[in-house]
């Protein structure tokens, strides 16, 4: 019996005992976690697919491990410019290990827990417009990592400056495409210190946020 699943944004084939490596997810090690957004199954002789999502299914896992990708090298290179530069990045993964695919009788925990986040965010909303700021001006941060930093807490170039490279990759795991969030830190503190002549200079020599 095997299933494909959502999991991080990402879709996987999976069965029973299988090791997967998905997008860092925020359980803790060794706790378990349940999948609903399951789009097929096949069991034996009979597939089912859902309408987008087979309705009562679920993968069920446990957290192995949190760890590192191997390191991807990124080359960029501008023709008649002499701009070249050259980055490495390492994904922020979770091992996690397949325990039962459940064709019916799913628990609805797992999405009560996703709802909370988003109702949270909801009414938060009308605080945070009133101090937000347009964090779309750090180089590298487009409109949806900007929504989904705002949904974790983070709206202003203030705390944006105070918060860990590594947790905002956390945070952005979902966003699909390759960010490097080394700098963000650093250009959200010039942003909040009012230092723009300073932050553009320094965005000038960046490409999607890297140095």
């Amino acid at each position: 019996m095997y299933a494909i699943v959502e999991i991080a944004g990402q879709q996987f084939k999976v069965a029973k005992d299988q090791k997967v490596y998905v997008h860092r997810l925020q359980t803790e090690e060794g706790q378990k976690v349940t999948f609903d957004n399951v789009l097929l199954l096949e069991d034996g002789k009979n597939i089912t697919i859902g309408a987008p999502a087979i309705d009562g299914a679920a993968v069920e896992a446990k957290v192995v491990k949190h760890l590192k990708g191997d390191k991807v090298i990124v080359f960029k290179k501008k023709r008649r410019k002499g701009y070249k530069v050259k980055n490495g990045h390492r994904q922020y993964l979770t091992e996690i290990v397949i325990e039962n695919i459940l064709s019916s009788g799913a628990k609805k925990s797992a999405p009560k827990k996703e709802a909370a986040p988003k109702a949270e965010a909801k009414k938060a909303a009308p605080k945070k417009s009133a101090k937000a700021d347009d964090l779309k001006k750090v180089e590298g941060i487009g409109p949806k990592i900007a929504e989904t930093l705002a949904a974790a807490g983070i709206s202003t170039f203030a705390e944006l400056a105070k918060a860990d490279a590594s947790k905002i990759s956390e945070i952005i795991a979902d966003v699909r495409g390759n960010h490097v969030t080394d700098t963000w830190p650093a250009q959200a503190k010039l942003a909040a210190e009012g230092k723009w002549d300073e932050l553009k200079k320094w965005q000038d020599e960046l490409d999607g946020g890297k140095a």
